[in-house]
């Protein structure tokens, strides 16, 4: 469903299950993943990417929640907020190379990392719940919130726009759209610059908890991550 690797100081996490969709499973297997590198020692970072040309991810596994009962479903919601407030707050550099569709789950993760760079050619990054009669949970609203500028928040949350690379781009959802073949090599250029960040884990963990954490400096309240973790606002 996924595979890590690690050369030199660069953490590859690569989605591996075509559609990438979400359920108990693949928070799991994703999750085993972060606490292998946050075990890990020195400088280092992150690069997030698909195995897939066509999806980042596609969201939610919607045929399994329908389906899906007892712990497993139960335990879904809660456990995949945990682990994007782990990922907003690693505790090492993290890039993500958004080479597919990015859609409601597979946003959030995307937005989830320090720096992301999207394919120019093809793809959408959506938050798309209210087209499929879902409401926003809060976390993911102050996710959205703190990771998009106000109009662009609306119009993605409200309006469930799909926003292209270069749109995504110009909004400063990504900090650049590039073509395929670039993207990887981008995304890499870019964790290798950041890497020497991460050799300090406590102090950059700290400081990304200064920004998204409990009584977060840029919030009225809490920030995402905290929100994401505790599920209440």
């Amino acid at each position: 469903m996924i595979n890590l690797d690690r050369k030199n100081n660069i953490f590859y996490l690569t989605l591996d299950n075509e559609e990438n969709r979400w359920n108990t499973k693949f928070v799991r297997i994703i999750s085993e993943a972060i606490d292998e590198i946050e075990a890990s020692q020195g400088a280092a970072a992150l690069v997030t990417i698909s195995s897939s040309s066509k999806f980042f991810s596609n969201g939610l596994d919607l045929d399994w929640i329908s389906k899906a009962e007892g712990p497993d479903r139960d335990a879904f919601l809660p456990e995949f907020m945990a682990l994007m407030g782990n990922i907003i707050t690693l505790s090492i550099p993290s890039v993500c190379a958004i080479n597919g569709h990015a859609f409601g789950a597979g946003f959030m993760l995307a937005l989830c990392h320090d720096i992301r760079f999207m394919r120019k050619d093809r793809g959408f990054a959506c938050a798309n719940e209210i087209e499929i009669g879902m409401l926003i949970p809060e976390p993911e609203l102050a996710l959205f919130k703190h990771k998009l500028p106000a109009n662009v928040f609306f119009e993605t949350v409200q309006l469930a726009r799909r926003w292209t690379g270069p749109d995504a781009a110009h909004a400063g959802i990504v900090s650049e759209a590039v073509d395929l073949p670039d993207l990887l090599p981008k995304a890499i250029e870019k964790a290798e610059s950041l890497a020497h960040l991460g050799s300090n884990r406590q102090l950059y963990r700290a400081m990304k908890e200064r920004l998204f954490g409990a009584s977060a400096s840029i919030n009225d309240v809490h920030g995402a991550a905290h929100l994401l973790k505790t599920g209440r606002p």
